[in-house]
């Protein structure tokens, strides 16, 4: 609400005129002819924005003469130039009490209470300035504005009113009266601006976007879902509209239709990619196997969004909904390439690497991690993994310590970092460290089969303790479902045993097991 230099010029150079002209019909004194020679100087100063030389001018002139209002706000204008809002206040009320019939020294006062939260007193400035013309506009607008801050809503639509009057039916005043209509809870009145503005601007998009929320607000899905369609035969383009228009088609289950929708919404305009991640997401939570069209729309938000890693994130989020584990990898290393510090994606990839034991890459991602995130106990847990089943047993052993002096009373993962090391040992062909390790693991874990099946199968090749390892996989066999691997397990200590007959029995189911 400013429009201060050119306006704050014009009024400059008018008061002096009026300063000038009874000097003029008088004979000037050599001090009247320095006070009028010192302000124009402080004219020049100001026009070349040389302001605190054009204030030391004028601050000179004030001095010599209290009652000249022109002086005064030249000093306002500049102070407000230097961002001196308390001075620039003091002297425009200052210029606009030694000429209160300068309507300029009241607009000028009107907008700076205004930008300065002293809502009451640009109000009775505003007032006053339309009270000088009815007619106009800016001043109206300027009187609705501060009134709306008053909470005075009713004398703010009367105002927008006499703005109608003069500037005819327009949707944005339309939409000022309808949201003031709303706040004093007269819908009806709200909804008929809405409806009057219509009637000239039939395809006003904002009068028809407002139309949608007023019905959605009031539940009438049917007039809301009406002007939805309208909205979007207007203008094609807006995502927002078409993806209110496919939730409203998909949830009354008319999901070929819904899907039109949501494919113009990701590929339309006025939707940022955080809104139609949350629509993709909502689809991963309602569908157990996700639809073909859903990753229709993911690959729409990728191809408009190329460089995003979000894009790809969800993307791979979907793909593993539907297990198809190796895409989605891909798809989440793919978003570390835009974006390598979101911890989320990184776990993503750790674990299925793991899981599909691709030890490899594992061990290059897992240290690549660990460079961002050196502090999460997990990272270094798959290191040490990776480390082990790549053959890096001392590295491994480093890399358990590390992760291990990082946990913080987790038993569970104690126990793995105790199971690894206990692995690493074993294949270093330190049986007795190996043992007291995997024994330190069930300390922490007693429960956990994998460890005892490890242990075990580690005993029986370094033929030592075969007794522990039997009853280690007895253990395991008759806790667990029949699994090929505990079998085979049991086979290897059997063997070792030197039971033969046993082990070629026992291996026989392993492979029944495997079939």
């Amino acid at each position: 609400m400013n429009s201060r230099y050119f306006i704050g010029l014009i009024v400059l150079l008018l008061a002096a005129c009026k300063t000038t002209q009874p000097l003029q019909q008088k004979q000037v004194t050599a001090q009247e002819t320095a006070y009028l020679r010192t302000f124009h100087k402080g004219v020049r100063l100001k026009m070349m924005g040389q302001f605190p030389e054009a204030i030391a001018a004028f601050d000179s002139c004030y001095t010599f003469r209290q009652n000249d209002d022109a002086v005064a706000f030249a000093l306002a204008q500049c102070y407000l130039y230097t961002n001196d809002q308390t001075k620039a206040t003091t002297f425009t009320e200052a210029a606009a009490k030694l000429d209160p019939t300068n309507i300029w020294y009241t607009q000028e006062l009107a907008y700076m209470y205004f930008n300065q939260n002293k809502f009451a007193e640009s109000e009775v400035c505003f007032r006053k300035l339309v009270a000088k013309e009815p007619k106009n506009t800016d001043w109206l607008f300027g009187h609705s504005e501060v009134l709306k801050r008053l909470n005075k809503v009713e004398e703010a639509i009367a105002v927008l009113n006499k703005m109608e009057d003069q500037l005819g039916i327009i949707p944005d005043l339309s939409l000022q009266k309808y949201d003031l209509y709303n706040s004093i809870k007269a819908s009806d009145k709200a909804l008929n601006e809405l409806l009057k503005a219509r009637k000239v601007y039939p395809d006003e998009l904002s009068l028809i976007g407002t139309l949608v929320e007023y019905y959605f607000q009031k539940n009438e899905i049917g007039k809301a879902q009406e002007m939805l369609v309208e909205l979007v035969r207007n203008d094609p383009t807006n995502a927002r509209a078409n993806i209110a228009l496919g939730d409203l088609y998909y949830r009354q289950f008319k999901k070929k239709e819904a899907y039109t929708y949501f494919k113009a919404a990701f590929e339309g305009v006025g939707l940022d990619i955080d809104t139609k991640m949350k629509v993709l997401l909502l689809f991963y939570e309602q569908q157990n196997v996700i639809e073909p069209e859903v990753f229709e729309l993911a690959e729409i938000l990728i191809a408009t969004n190329p460089t995003d890693a979000k894009a790809y994130s969800v993307h791979g989020d979907l793909l593993l909904q539907n297990n198809k584990k190796q895409a989605a990898l891909q798809a989440y290393k793919k978003a570390l390439t835009f974006e390598s510090t979101k911890y989320p994606i990184w776990n993503q990839v750790l674990l299925l690497e793991y899981e599909s034991r691709n030890f490899t890459d594992l061990y290059t991602d897992s240290k690549a991690c660990l460079a961002l995130f050196p502090a999460i106990v997990t990272v270094h847990l798959m290191q040490t993994i990776a480390c082990v089943q790549t053959g890096k047993y001392q590295e491994a052993l480093d890399a358990a310590e590390i992760g291990r002096s990082l946990i913080n009373e987790d038993p569970i993962t104690e126990a793995e970092f105790y199971a690894q090391i206990g692995e690493a040992y074993f294949r270093l062909n330190y049986a007795k460290l190996g043992k007291e390790n995997y024994q330190k693991a069930l300390q922490f874990d007693q429960t956990n089969y994998l460890t005892k099946n490890n242990f075990a199968l580690r005993l029986a090749r370094s033929g030592s303790d075969l007794d522990l390892a039997e009853k280690l996989i007895d253990e395991v066999i008759n806790t667990t479902e029949k699994t090929a691997a505990f079998y085979t397990t049991k086979a290897v200590v059997k063997f070792a045993k030197e039971s033969y007959n046993e082990a070629l029995a026992i291996a026989e189911i392993a492979v029944q097991l495997d079939n």
